[in-house]
C-alpha cells in the first residue's frame, strides 16, 4: 500500500486527539488517534531526515534510521513528538558501543522519541516479527551492559552462552573461578538465612570449589576453625579487598543476584 501522508497532514490528523486530551501539555500522553488519511497509527512508518542527531548522544547521526511510529504525544514545550520503534534493519546496523552506552544509562536503544518534523513517511522493509527477533538477539548479547564495568566482565565470562540456561552458566562460572581464584583465602559470610551452622558475619577460610548446585550455584569447601563445611560462594566476600579474588568473587555474586 502506497503511503502518501506528509507531516502537515499528519499533524492535522492528530489534532482531534490533542483536543480530546483537553490540550493538557507537559508530560500528558495523548491517546492514539486511530485514523490518519485512511491509515492507522500503527501503519505509519517513518525514516529520520538528513542532518538529524540522536537527542541523547549529540555526536551520533541517526539520519536514515527507520521504524514504526508507536505513539504521538505532546512534549514539555508543546511540541508534537513521535515514538519510533526501530525496524530490524536499523537495529542490526546499530553499533555495539551505542547499545552498550544506552544500557548503562538506562536508555531504550530499540526506540526513540523525536520531533515529528524530524521524520518523514516511508515504506516498510520488514515485519514486526523480524523486529522482535532482532531485539531478542541483541538483548541476549548485551544482557549485562547495564551493570557497567562489572557487566563487561560478566559478559566476557559468559560470552556465547545462552543466558537463560542458568545451570550451564553456573558451570562456566565454576570453570572460570577455578582458573582465576587463588586458594586458600579468607572470606566473610555477608549473605544467608542463618539457618545452618554458619552465620552472617562468620570469618571462614575457603579451600576449593567443590561442586555446582542447580539451586545454590558454585559451592566451596570452607573451614571455620577446625570444622569443615560446604557453602554457596554467592554468600561470601573476600576479606582482602585489594586481592584479585575480591573482584572475581564480586563479579560472580553480582551475576548470581541478577541471573
Amino acid at each position: 500500500m502506497k503511503f502518501t501522508v506528509d507531516n502537515k497532514a499528519f499533524i492535522k490528523a492528530i489534532k482531534p486527539a490533542m483536543e480530546v486530551a483537553g490540550k493538557k501539555f507537559g508530560k500528558y500522553k495523548i491517546e492514539k488517534y486511530s485514523r490518519m488519511t485512511h491509515q492507522t497509527l500503527d501503519e505509519y512508518l517513518g525514516i529520520v531526515k538528513e542532518g538529524i542527531k540522536c537527542p541523547d548522544m549529540g555526536s551520533l547521526s541517526i539520519a536514515g534510521w527507520q521504524g514504526r511510529v508507536s505513539d504521538v504525544f505532546v512534549g514539555e514545550n508543546k511540541e508534537v513528538l513521535v515514538n519510533i520503534e526501530w525496524d530490524s534493519i536499523t537495529l542490526r546496523a546499530l553499533q555495539e558501543d551505542y547499545i552498550r552506552q544506552s544500557e548503562e544509562e538506562g536508555l531504550d536503544w530499540a526506540s526513540m522519541n523525536l520531533l515529528i518534523g524530524e521524520v518523514e513517511p516511508t515504506q516498510p522493509r520488514d515485519t514486526e516479527k523480524d523486529v522482535q527477533l532482532a531485539i531478542d538477539e541483541f538483548s541476549d548479547l548485551h544482557r549485562w551492559n547495564y551493570l557497567g564495568e562489572e557487566g563487561v566482565r560478566i559478559d566476557n565470562v559468559l560470552k556465547g552462552i545462552d543466558p537463560n540456561d542458568t545451570y550451564t552458566c553456573m558451570k562456566v562460572w565454576s570453570k572460570h573461578l577455578k582458573k582465576v581464584l587463588v586458594f586458600p583465602f579468607d572470606a566473610e559470610i555477608v549473605e544467608g538465612d542463618n539457618r545452618g551452622p554458619l552465620k552472617v558475619g562468620d570469618k571462614i577460610r575457603v579451600h576449593r570449589i567443590a561442586i555446582v548446585d542447580d539451586l545454590y550455584g558454585v559451592i566451596v569447601d570452607v573451614r571455620l576453625g577446625r570444622l569443615k563445611y560446604a557453602h554457596p560462594l554467592c554468600d561470601l566476600e573476600a576479606l582482602n579487598k585489594k586481592s584479585p579474588n575480591y573482584q572475581n568473587i564480586q563479579d560472580y555474586v553480582v551475576w548470581y543476584a541478577n541471573r
